[in-house]
């Protein structure tokens, strides 16, 4: 009979492990989120955010220009059928993602938006 032997092991390899992404100071969320209450958070969030510029604070102070020019459009009697619901709905991906710190655009609009309003609060 042979010897059944197993073949040489290869040494253990260390498990993978991801690395988190950085976490945003609370002064950096506190932006990205404000600038989504209303028009006088967006105000406030630009006072704050000139005190300490940041990325994140100034990504969703561009989306949320972005959407409030969007909304003005609703003013059209039967666009604003058709643009509120959606315009709520880009609303709460916007606020979702400054709630996570995530630099993540609004959907098909939010890439435009950074690229329109550019280095606008940078």
């Amino acid at each position: 009979m042979p010897d059944n032997q197993n073949p040489p092991s290869a040494p253990p390899s260390q498990p993978a492990t991801a690395t988190p992404p950085p976490m945003t100071g609370g002064e950096d969320k506190t932006v990205a989120i404000v600038a989504y209450l209303t028009l006088i958070g967006f105000l406030v969030a630009i006072i704050i955010h000139s005190n300490k510029k940041t990325k994140l604070g100034a990504f969703h102070l561009r989306q949320t220009l972005g959407l409030l020019l969007t909304s003005l459009v609703c003013i059209i009697p039967l666009l604003n059928l058709i643009l509120i619901p959606i315009v709520l709905v880009l609303w709460i991906f916007g606020l979702i993602a400054a709630i996570n710190g995530q630099m993540k655009p609004m959907p098909v609009v939010g890439p435009l938006y950074q690229q329109w309003f550019g280095t606008t609060f940078d």
